[in-house]
């Protein structure tokens, strides 16, 4: 059959018609299509420079510091002081490279570091700080603050008491492993049920304080009322002994009762482990020293304190007010002056 083949015609207007149309969809799904991609895309949010980075004071809108002397519980007081007061007076704080490097092995602290390449183009104020909270120190001037002193006391900081033991919580290794070995320790064959932390300090301050400032040291009766104390209010107890003195303990401290044992290892330079045996008991008795006024802090509980242990014309009284030192709470027992009385 013979199939005839129209010639194929369309208007010259149509045709245009159709292909702008076309190109204009074309053109359009391609803008979707970039547009969308653009939603999908991450969101990304600035990051600041961290404060690692040596930054100039231009770029600092204030920063307070502190001077990061003497070893641990002094550090922990410098640390302390500085969170409480930068934050009275609402300023950023920053700790030492060197503060940091001591403090941070043991503890979950947060303030961040001024490295040493950051702190030598700052011009700082200096401030001397008293080793107690002053009045004047809730309006401190100046935006690039650098404190002095040794502060320790709880004058500076106990209204941030929650704060502070949260930023001295120990890592969890630490604390591990003292509790591992308060597990282990027994009292007549069973587990007590009561443990004190007793920090004796030795070393230097036996000189120091009958040479330098007309006091004492805890001796072996004081160590012996205090045991006594916790003796008569709590049964099946133990004492967990440490200090950087640790022979003239097991000399001076009785043992009759087998409820001491001498623990820790005393090393000044490295005290993550006595501090943490120390901060894991329920209880602690303190004799002088940061080390041990902090463990006790930081441990709650009940606290036996030695007392009056200078001379009331010592010149340690002009520097240490022993009321902004020790927890109203805590007991003090009163030192025996007479050593002294005999030169």
């Amino acid at each position: 059959m013979l199939v005839v083949q129209m010639p194929f015609s369309f208007p010259m207007a149509h045709f245009i018609l159709f292909v702008f149309t076309v190109s204009t969809i074309f053109h359009v799904q391609q803008r979707l299509a970039k547009i969308q991609a653009m939603w999908e895309l991450p969101v990304q949010i600035p990051v600041l420079a961290s404060t690692s980075k040596a930054l100039g004071p231009s770029q600092l809108r204030g920063m307070w510091t502190i001077n990061a002397i003497g070893r641990l519980g002094n550090q922990m007081g410098e640390y302390a002081t500085l969170y409480a007061l930068a934050k009275m007076n609402g300023r950023p704080a920053f700790i030492p490279a060197q503060m940091h490097s001591t403090l941070a092995p043991i503890f979950r602290i947060t303030l961040p570091v001024l490295h040493s390449a950051t702190a030598s183009r700052i011009p700082w104020q200096n401030y001397h700080l008293n080793d107690w909270m002053e009045e004047e120190y809730r309006h401190i001037p100046g935006e690039y603050v650098r404190f002095t002193g040794y502060p320790c006391s709880w004058t500076f900081y106990h209204h941030l008491r929650q704060e502070i033991l949260q930023e001295f919580t120990l890592h969890d290794h630490v604390r591990e492993e003292a509790q591992k070995f308060l597990r282990g320790l027994q009292v007549n064959g069973s587990r007590p049920g009561t443990f004190v932390g007793v920090h004796v300090r030795r070393g230097d301050y036996v000189h120091v304080m009958p040479k330098v400032w007309k006091g004492v040291v805890a001796d072996r009766r004081y160590l012996q009322q205090a045991l006594d104390w916790f003796r008569a209010r709590y049964s099946s107890l133990i004492f967990v002994v440490t200090s950087n003195g640790m022979a003239w303990c097991r000399e001076n401290i009785d043992t009759s009762h087998s409820d001491v044992v001498f623990a820790g290892d005393g090393i000044e330079g490295s005290p993550a482990k006595d501090f943490a045996l120390l901060t894991q008991c329920n209880h602690t008795i303190m004799t002088i020293g940061t080390f041990g006024i902090w463990a006790a802090y930081l441990t709650g509980g009940d606290t036996i304190y030695l007392a009056n242990y200078t001379l009331p014309d010592s010149p340690f009284l002009k520097i240490f007010k022993p009321e902004a030192a020790f927890l109203p709470e805590w007991t003090g027992i009163a030192a025996d002056l007479s050593p002294l009385l005999k030169h």
